[in-house]
């Protein structure tokens, strides 16, 4: 299945966590943090988005990070992705 997304929305796959911290403690499931890094996946085309003119900014293959609780989780052929809107995005890792 392919996602394509619609108006100002982008398709992330998140990063995972670290599992181990940097002085080599390793963190169960419940400790670790939700990933705020991802990957895009798919940009839609941008366009009139309640009654403003949207640019996407980002492109496919930039790692990006994203609002914490932003965007809804789906997931397609065993992967889980969440779909954000272009706004939810804070930057772009580089």
């Amino acid at each position: 299945m392919t996602l394509k997304p619609l108006a100002d929305r982008v398709v992330v796959k998140l990063i995972e966590a670290e599992e181990k911290t940097h002085s080599g403690i390793f963190l169960t499931a419940s400790a670790q943090e939700k990933p705020q890094v991802a990957e895009v996946v798919a940009v839609g085309p941008g366009g009139v988005v309640d009654g403003h003119e949207v640019v996407m900014m980002v492109e496919v293959g930039q790692k990006v990070i994203t609002s914490k609780y932003a965007g809804t989780e789906v997931k397609a052929d065993g992967v889980e992705y969440n779909i954000v809107r272009q706004s939810d995005i804070l930057a772009i890792v580089e």
